[in-house]
């Protein structure tokens, strides 16, 4: 089964494994960010297995889908890690795909968070300023050349929100979010976040 490099830098806390699945294979725990279409979300994330390791499978999302309520103190673990595995991508799309690190929300209640995303053709390390309702963006992966192959992230997620929003996070993480564009078949692995070392 794989295991994150980063193991052995620090206690790990996983934010999610895809261990748990409902009767339809939809994440555990998981719901739509106000979608228009909730079926289609759950029939286009699926909780998988390969090689005795769990995984989550995205197939024409074109939607977003959140974790909340999760017991992350990003100061203290501000390290977060993925893996993803991009299968099809249709030319032209941006990004193909993202997860969103949530780590505080406004006066009015609505998530601040950064979006880190596989760029079609966009150079890893693009930073793009988000607006009032959408967050900064960061390239973590580019191109689509390598198809069928496993890349593992590593952001710190702390710095990068304070870089970019110019001041500390809440105390508790407010959640992740995971999106993958239409027609684009992506595999999301666990995410983990852990102490600097």
């Amino acid at each position: 089964m794989w295991q994150p490099s980063v193991f052995a830098q620090g206690q790990p806390l996983v934010l999610e494994d895809f261990q748990a699945k409902e009767a339809d294979g939809f994440p555990s725990l998981w719901d739509h960010e106000n979608q228009r279409s909730q079926s289609k979300g759950r029939e286009a994330y699926k909780v998988r297995s390969e090689n005795g390791a769990n995984f989550l499978s995205a197939m024409d999302a074109g939607q977003r889908i959140k974790k909340k309520k999760i017991d992350w103190d990003p100061k203290a673990y501000p390290i977060l890690t993925w893996r993803w595995r991009l299968n099809k991508a249709v030319p032209g799309t941006e990004p193909l795909a993202a997860v969103y690190a949530s780590l505080d929300t406004d006066l009015l209640f609505i998530p601040v968070f950064t979006k880190y995303v596989w760029s079609g053709s966009k150079p890893e390390g693009t930073v793009t300023e988000g607006g009032m309702f959408s967050g900064s963006e960061i390239v973590v992966q580019t191109g689509t050349k390598e198809v069928g192959q496993w890349f593992e992230e590593r952001v710190n997620v702390y710095e990068d929100f304070k870089r970019i929003h110019q001041h500390e996070p809440a105390e508790k993480a407010w959640g992740i979010s995971i999106i993958a564009a239409p027609g684009v078949e992506i595999d999301f692995g666990p995410l983990i976040a852990t102490p600097l070392k």
